[in-house]
């Protein structure tokens, strides 16, 4: 059965991932650095062509966890005024660049996630989450260093509700840096916190039809979607987990999972187009062997999408393959 792909048809261009030395200097020059488009279009969609906007990772063939920055990636930081990034490992060329550059305005879009460590609401001590991020950073994957949190999904770009706050932080730290344009920043934010929004909306709608449904994922981008489509989360214990890190899965795990698949208790897959392998393969095999449908997602904005229309669009894949 074919996959049910992730990128809607659409004539809506990237809202201006970067900008130019003339839009740059309208505001006196002031930049905005992005770790991956994803950021750089929802920093473009607050303030328009008041400020210049970049982004190192601009391409959708790259993935972000394995990116080493350059000196020029470097020089773009350091000249900088406001830096936007993911953050809890899963950029970590882009900590080490802010560490390196000392950057005053910073966004960090984990840290308004709520499952985050540290994060408003949760219980774990500032020494906690400096232990936790200390653990992450000295483990060591396969061939690669995979600097995340044990136990929390950092793809929050896909947690719309997280998304809403990090444009706030945006509009608000660049105010501060452009002042005379405040009410066009907060103007904006708003319009596209609206849009954001209505994508809550759409899984909310899911979650009305598919409430318990299951869903097992070959790694964790795209989980705070099915979470909020209200869908229960049964990947096979260490499967994802493992594909993430790029370790082998144990072949007892690989069997567990295959099994569910085969035996009908999953309802769609969800699969990471940057990353797999043989493991992933045969889950993906034996899903549609079964007939269980596929969807997949990427980490990084596919080209001529915006954040909107791209998050709509994985959206309705997952209601499309429930259905």
């Amino acid at each position: 059965m074919p996959v049910i792909s992730l990128i809607a048809l659409s004539g809506i261009a990237l809202a201006g991932c970067a900008g130019t030395e003339a839009e740059g200097a309208e505001s006196g020059g002031v930049t905005i650095v992005a770790s991956t488009s994803v950021y750089a279009d929802l920093a473009s969609a607050v303030v328009g062509d008041a400020v210049e906007v970049t982004a190192i990772i601009d391409s959708a063939t790259q993935d972000p966890h394995e990116y080493e920055a350059s000196a020029r990636d470097q020089l773009a930081v350091d000249e900088a005024d406001l830096v936007i990034l993911n953050g809890g490992g899963y950029d970590h060329f882009m900590e080490d660049a802010v560490a390196a550059a000392g950057v005053a305005h910073v966004v960090t879009a984990v840290e308004y996630n709520h499952d985050y460590p540290g994060a408003e609401g949760e219980e774990h001590s500032e020494d906690e989450r400096a232990e936790d991020e200390e653990h992450a950073e000295d483990e060591e994957h396969g061939e690669h260093e995979h600097h995340h949190i044990e136990g929390f999904n950092e793809h929050v770009w896909y947690d719309p509700h997280t998304i809403v706050h990090v444009v706030e932080a945006i509009a608000e730290q660049v105010g501060e840096l452009v002042p005379d344009e405040v009410e066009a920043f907060e103007a904006n934010a708003a319009g596209l916190i609206a849009q954001i929004e209505g994508l809550e909306t759409s899984l909310d709608e899911i979650a009305a039809a598919h409430e318990g449904e299951t869903v097992f994922f070959t790694e964790p981008v795209g989980g705070y979607l099915a979470a909020a489509a209200g869908l229960d989360d049964i990947t096979t214990e260490g499967f994802a987990e493992a594909v993430e890190e790029g370790q082998d899965v144990a072949p007892a795990t690989l069997l567990a999972a295959t099994e569910s698949i085969s035996g009908g208790e999953v309802d769609v897959i969800v699969a990471n187009t940057q990353t797999g392998g043989p493991e992933t393969q045969a889950v993906l095999d034996a899903a549609e062997a079964a007939g269980v449908p596929i969807v997949e997602y990427g980490e990084t904005l596919p080209d001529g999408e915006t954040y909107v229309t791209w998050m709509q669009a994985n959206i309705d894949a997952l209601a499309d393959a429930l259905a």
